[in-house]
């Protein structure tokens, strides 16, 4: 296997773009004190003193450590980009709860310290003991990156070392696995910080113990001592809830819970590059491919059923019920990222460039204090509310919602937002990969040479993009600029000489080898036309429709701009499109008009026999992102062609 690729440092990266830098400023300065004073209010911070009393207000979870972890994580990050000393403190106040709240053996779990004392391990399905202490390492090796401050390692790192000694394959030891997956990440994560072996090996082995028989989760369900939770509804025989109806290197599809699926995978990609596992690496292309040829939405979220918040099958991706969880396509996007350091091949970018833009980017208001849970793309809000009220899918909501119960995505966007610098670029010797067209300066060092690449665009609207090259002596290095595969053609040109795109690309990277000069200015020009988009015939759902999409956006028509009952609207096949500029919410926005026919209704009688009749009306789509930012409304992705 080759060389591994390595994301740059984020404090080599500084985004400075017309996309995203307000998005980002919204992050650091308004998400992320919003989540923590969320986190306060419902308890979760006052949990990890351990003080709470049967009847007490607010009963800790056994999710809760999580969501503060991510919260850790994402003001970790930001601290790295902005320096903020009122925030640290409350970070090392919190980092101080939960040094308090480990036990003497290691243990660290507010729910169960607290309130199942006993049942302590009893419930690895259910449980999310391991997904926390997943999530709570994984934010104690981002603040100690961002800060240097060795606290909070230390804390996880005896925890960690507690883990090792009861899970393992040794006499007495625990053959259990995590229900919920994020630990396999973490302890890799841990692994390459401490340069521990053991907790590498921790890792492995919750991989590959996952799904031997007997399951694991089938024994501690007959055992005694059983620790029931609500989410025991999930239970289902053949255990593709949880990914564990049979081993991994096994398994060919990605199955059950989405977001739980997706963090596996990229657990899988991080112990396999770490153990250069060539049987691992191939079964994660297949799952790879499973998602993306048959599993995965045009807006690049995962999870097609609500109930169970889990994959289907091969194509069944419905558009209103669409659960698309905001943390499944984060857990993508972890995943492509894994993937491509392995492959160094664009399709995992694409990807995760169609995850990032669409469904990633939407799922926050502008405002930075509303979230959507779920991503469907269709929405007619009196469907929604009865679903709501009935069929309890009361994370599936047709406006963003400040919190949730189960507030897993508020805190994940937050941190993958704080830590976007990190998948802009990637390197390895002296090979530099772009992957994402945002205005940023980055520093790379070649054996003793520096190299500093300045990037401008006004990407995702327009398709130009410059970089100069600014290097302390000339180097010979390779950089690879990707090649999007929804761009029809591309142009390059290097001090203004032309390039010859097709001879040097390669996996969907345009590899430029030479010696770089002080200066060197590098111009691309993707061809951005509005483009139609087709599914397969498998995906039933979107059988005579088509989506638009412009650059790396979906787009989508909203009630606001089109009027009403959107599903009575069909486009000619041959209609133009044309792109127009607009000011929405204060944001310069690229909108696309067309024409399209509406029927009118004749009377008010519920069916009517022969003939229809329409009427032509003007048309206007918005990025997919920027929708349910303007009311309520109605909301399509996938139009009727005629």
């Amino acid at each position: 296997m080759s060389k591994i690729l390595r994301q740059i440092d984020l404090q080599n990266v500084e985004i400075e773009d017309k996309f995203w830098s307000g998005r980002l400023e919204t992050n650091i300065n308004v998400t992320i004190p919003f989540e923590y004073k969320q986190c306060k209010r419902t308890g979760r911070l006052d949990a990890l003193k351990l003080d709470w009393k049967e009847g007490g207000k607010n009963k800790p979870h056994i999710y809760w450590d999580s969501d503060t972890a991510k919260w850790i994580e994402a003001a970790a990050y930001s601290l790295v980009v902005k320096k903020d000393c009122s925030l640290e403190r409350k970070v090392d106040g919190v980092i101080d709860l939960i040094a308090s709240a480990q036990q003497s053996d290691g243990y660290l779990n507010s729910y169960f310290t607290t309130v199942a004392p006993q049942k302590r391990f009893k419930n690895l399905r259910d449980g999310h003991e391991l997904y926390c202490a997943g999530h709570l390492i994984e934010a104690a090796v981002a603040y100690y990156n961002a800060t240097g401050k060795d606290k909070f390692l230390n804390v996880m790192c005896r925890y960690a070392d507690y883990l090792t000694e009861v899970f393992g394959s040794g006499r007495g030891q625990m053959k259990g696995y995590p229900g919920h997956q994020v630990i396999e990440m973490a302890l890799v994560k841990l692994y390459k910080v401490t340069a521990n072996g053991k907790y590498l090996q921790l890792a492995k082995f919750f991989v590959d113990q996952r799904g031997n028989s007997p399951v694991w989760f089938e024994q501690e369900r007959l055992g005694g001592n059983f620790e029931r939770f609500n989410s025991d509804k999930h239970y289902v025989e053949d255990f593709s809830y949880n990914q564990a109806h049979k081993p991994v290197r096994q398994q060919d599809k990605a199955d059950g819970h989405a977001v739980r699926a997706c963090y596996m995978y990229s657990g899988m990609a991080d112990v396999a590059a770490e153990t250069n596992d060539r049987d691992l690496i191939r079964v994660c292309r297949k799952i790879w491919d499973s998602i993306t040829i048959a599993r995965m939405y045009v807006t690049g979220g995962v999870g097609s059923a609500y109930y169970s918040e889990r994959f289907s099958f091969d194509g069944d991706l419905p558009n209103e019920t669409a659960y698309s969880e905001t943390c499944a396509s984060i857990a993508l996007i972890f995943f492509a990222q894994r993937m491509f350091n392995i492959d160094k091949d664009s399709r995992y970018i694409d990807v995760l460039e169609k995850a990032l833009y669409n469904t990633v980017c939407g799922s926050v208001s502008f405002d930075g204090m509303h979230f959507f849970y779920a991503n469907p793309l269709e929405e007619y809000p009196p469907a929604r509310e009865y679903r709501g009220k009935y069929e309890n899918e009361n994370h599936v909501q047709s406006v963003r919602q400040e919190w949730y119960d189960t507030a897993c995505c508020p805190p994940n966007i937050a941190r993958l937002l704080a830590s976007l610098g990190n998948y802009v670029y990637a390197h390895s010797g002296k090979d530099i990969y772009v992957n994402l067209y945002i205005g940023s300066k980055a520093d790379f060092e070649i054996g003793s040479t520096h190299i500093s690449l300045h990037q401008k665009t006004n990407y995702p609207y327009e398709g130009k993009v410059v970089f100069n090259a600014k290097v302390s002596e000339p180097v010979k290095s390779t950089i690879a600029f990707r090649l999007p595969e929804w761009c029809p053609r591309a142009t390059m040109k290097i001090n203004a000489k032309s390039v010859n795109i097709k001879e040097c690309t390669t996996k969907g990277y345009i590899r430029v080898s030479r010696l770089w000069q002080n200066n060197d200015k590098v111009e691309l020009v993707f061809d951005m036309p509005v483009r139609k988009v087709y599914a397969n015939s498998i995906v039933r759902q979107d059988a005579g429709r088509f989506a638009i999409q412009r650059g790396p956006l979906i787009y989508c028509i909203e009630s606001v701009d089109n009027g009403k009952f959107l599903s009575n609207i069909a486009v000619d096949k041959n209609t133009k499109f044309t792109v127009a500029n607009k000011r929405i919410l204060g944001q310069a926005i690229s909108v696309i008009n067309f024409s399209g026919k509406r029927r009118i209704d004749s009377g008010k009688k519920l069916y009517v026999y022969d003939s229809i009749k329409e009427k032509k009306v003007c048309l206007r789509a918005i990025p997919f992102y920027l929708r349910a930012n303007r009311g309520l409304a109605e909301m399509m992705v996938w139009l009727r062609e005629c």
